[in-house]
């Protein structure tokens, strides 16, 4: 049986697996909200793990591998998660020698985008290919890359912390950095950019259809606005818009930079996807190079909403090999 835990700054997962053939089975799994400091969390995680385990009859002996998916950034060589912004107060916390310890086994810790980059490699829409940039595009915006066939982490384990890059001098902050494509590309930053539109309407007393007054800006979400958008409103469409703008300009980069034949996003982009591709293939036809755009898919993620459970479960398979 491979274990698996999934580390995210919104919830955490525990999950077992096992192989099959060429695919990869989720025998089971338990979610947990994110609201713990992070040792208390992790025993939480600790202790669901041992009650799966013992659910399904087995012990510590009965573990092929376990894998660690969590934010970055981190030390997958020293097994240390290292402050993501996403998970405030996880300060050089050292999850692979405490899970070694409670388990008897090496675990193998990656960032989320990393394993979700193998998962989809491996087992999802990346199937078949060399050169794969994996985009979470959820809470966060991280890059996974595979690249002739490997994953390729970079020498300090810093390669595809693309949330990083400036793509405006001013705009929604993520990543600690105002216009940063994780502030542009990212839920929270989506929820930002909505809260300055919707506050600037509301102020001139205009109405907006998916916010009633100033007390709810602070309380908006880009699910919320997806789902206005969906349905039609002005103001959302136009938040999304701005949304793709800045997404196909960060895809632009990427694509001329590593020349890849697929870009898979998981999460906002698999559920806003037709409010986004219009505009964001509009700015990749006019910023990436031709012959560099034209052999690049775009799509999203094959695995779906299991992509995190599979991202940790993909990482227990690599560290057993």
């Amino acid at each position: 049986m491979l274990l698996g835990f999934d580390i995210g700054g919104t919830k955490c997962a525990v999950v077992l697996g096992k192989v099959s053939g060429d695919s990869l089975d989720i025998v089971d799994k338990v979610s947990m909200p994110t609201t713990q400091p992070p040792y208390e969390m992790i025993e939480a995680l600790f202790t669901t793990a041992e009650a799966l385990l013992a659910k399904h009859g087995l012990s510590n002996d009965g573990l092929a591998g376990i894998g660690i998916s969590c934010g970055g950034p981190l030390s997958s060589n020293k097994g240390l998660i290292l402050s993501p912004p996403n998970l405030p107060g996880w300060d050089k916390i050292p999850i692979v020698k405490m899970t070694g310890e409670r388990f008897g086994h090496n675990a193998l810790l990656q960032n989320d985008a990393n394993a979700c980059a193998v998962a989809e490699w491996k087992y999802g829409a990346g199937k078949g290919f060399e050169n794969v940039i994996f985009l979470t595009f959820g809470t966060g915006m991280g890059a996974g890359l595979i690249l002739n066939g490997r994953l390729y982490s970079g020498t300090s384990d810093f390669a595809g912390e693309v949330g990083h890059l400036r793509l405006s001098d001013m705009g929604p902050v993520g990543f600690g950095k105002a216009g940063s494509f994780e502030g542009w590309c990212s839920g929270g930053g989506i929820a930002q950019l909505a809260q300055i539109k919707v506050r600037e309407r509301l102020q001139v007393g205009e109405k907006v259809s998916f916010c009633d007054s100033l007390d709810d800006v602070g309380k908006l979400t880009a699910k919320t606005v997806a789902e206005a958008a969906h349905g039609g409103d002005e103001l959302a469409i136009d938040i999304y818009n701005t949304c793709a703008e800045y997404l196909g300009r960060g895809l632009s980069l990427l694509i001329d930079i590593l020349n890849p034949q697929v870009i898979i996003m998981g999460s906002i982009y698999g559920r806003a996807k037709s409010l986004l591709d219009d505009r964001m293939m509009q700015v990749i036809h006019r910023e990436a190079y031709i012959g560099a755009h034209e052999v690049c898919r775009i799509v999203p993620a094959g695995l779906g909403e299991n992509i995190g459970d599979m991202a940790a479960l993909s990482l227990a398979v690599m560290s057993k090999e």
